[in-house]
């Protein structure tokens, strides 16, 4: 069977393309994407499979029931974009202002409902059930998938598996981990208040931009001289805003940026020795402060079993000539609260564009969308190798 949906896959690529092109122009930012959870509820609408809407904000939940026993297994597509202006030169440029979808989103969701589209046509010889989890708001903390976990609508899930077409991996290469495969990702934002007057009387004043330089030249220290050299942190300072004009010299600064980490003891450290650092800056310069450090995704990890589970779905894609187990990227993804509740995995399906080899978040972001039928391929047959593996350990008396 699994032969013959994926040869019904490759029949809907057009439908696909046409999806993915389509939200691809109208485009909506985290937690405003209230037409696009539309346009996927229609689309379950029009299929006759039951949903659920406003799962935890705009997620839209939609249940195959299949017509053999089995376990219950999501597949999780994210649905929201980001406020960047779309520079591409292509038919199906965004058409709202300062809004694109820079990361792939559309394409998980047009892979998705291709998915359920097509196992609609085999639902009465499916083992299982399959929870076809659009979720909203991945780009901004606190994300949807928290919210979604918390309202209880994945409790009866036993196992959840994701994809992320990944721009800067070559078609046709899968990857993954077995263990920790994305960072967690918190931002923070820091005000320093100083005195400011006169560009030509320095010593009358608290510079809040000398100030402000000496914390950015200190945060780098925690990562090369306060954490463990075998353990991994990043610390960045994305904004710098202080002043007015050349000879005025400001009195506050406004630093914010974020910090990524593989290990929440690491977190707890950043967090310490930035306090330590601002603090002592600002005390000895008789400058005073505020620290607002908002924690966000959490690491994305794994499960071994279910990774290994991937791996080996992998290799029922024609498609896909390569597949790897990689070190964690520092990218963060709210996936990472489903594998806190549930055995799943998340892998990337590489869909870099010969000739747009622009990374996620750019304004010129692109896929090749020949990857959009190979993550749905690699999905359902997760799907299946999953209900297999059960299925024997079930008949091995182990289960």
């Amino acid at each position: 069977m699994l032969q013959d949906i994926h040869k019904r896959l490759d029949e809907l690529y057009p439908e696909m393309v046409d999806i993915r092109r389509y939200l691809h122009q109208y485009p909506e930012l985290s937690f405003q994407e209230t037409k696009t959870a539309q346009y996927i509820a229609d689309f379950y609408e029009e299929l006759g499979i039951p949903y659920q809407k406003n799962v935890g904000g705009n997620g839209v939940i939609a249940t195959l029931k299949g017509g053999k026993p089995g376990k219950t297994v999501a597949l999780r597509a994210d649905f929201d974009a980001l406020p960047i202006q779309d520079e591409k030169n292509v038919p199906y440029k965004s058409k709202v202002d300062g809004v694109m979808h820079a990361c792939g989103h559309d394409g998980h969701t047009a892979a998705l409902l291709t998915l359920a589209k097509t196992m609609k046509s085999f639902q009465a010889d499916l083992p299982g059930t399959i929870v076809f989890l659009h979720q909203h708001a991945e780009e901004y903390a606190p994300g949807g998938a928290k919210p979604i976990v918390e309202s209880g609508a994945l409790d009866h899930v036993d196992a959840v598996f994701g994809t992320h077409l990944w721009a800067t991996t070559p078609f046709g290469v899968m990857q993954t981990s077995k263990n920790v495969f994305m960072a967690g990702t918190d931002r923070f934002e820091i005000n320093i208040q100083g005195l400011g007057g006169h560009g030509a009387y320095p010593h009358e004043t608290k510079d809040a931009i000398v100030l402000g330089s000496q914390v950015v030249s200190q945060l780098q220290q925690i990562v090369s001289r306060r954490i463990d050299p075998l353990e991994t942190a990043v610390v960045t300072i994305g904004v710098f805003d202080a002043g007015t004009t050349f000879n005025v010299i400001a009195d506050t600064a406004r630093l914010v940026g974020t910090v990524r980490f593989l290990n929440t003891d690491i977190q707890e450290k950043v967090i310490e020795e930035m306090e330590k650092i601002i603090q002592g800056v600002c005390v000895a310069n008789d400058a005073t402060y505020s620290f607002n450090y908002e924690k966000g995704y959490p690491p994305l990890v794994n499960h071994a079993e279910e990774a290994g589970l991937v791996l080996r779905a992998a290799k029922y894609v024609d498609e896909i000539h390569t597949t790897e187990e990689v070190k964690p990227v520092m990218g963060g993804e709210d996936f990472a609260y489903y594998t806190l509740e549930k055995p799943g995995a998340y892998f990337f399906t590489g869909a870099q564009k010969a000739g747009n080899e622009y990374p996620h978040h750019h304004p010129k972001f692109d896929i090749d969308e020949r990857a959009l039928p190979v993550a749905a391929k690699t999905l359902i047959s997760a799907y299946f190798e999953y209900q297999d593996s059960n299925k024997k350990l079930k008949e091995a008396g182990s289960y």
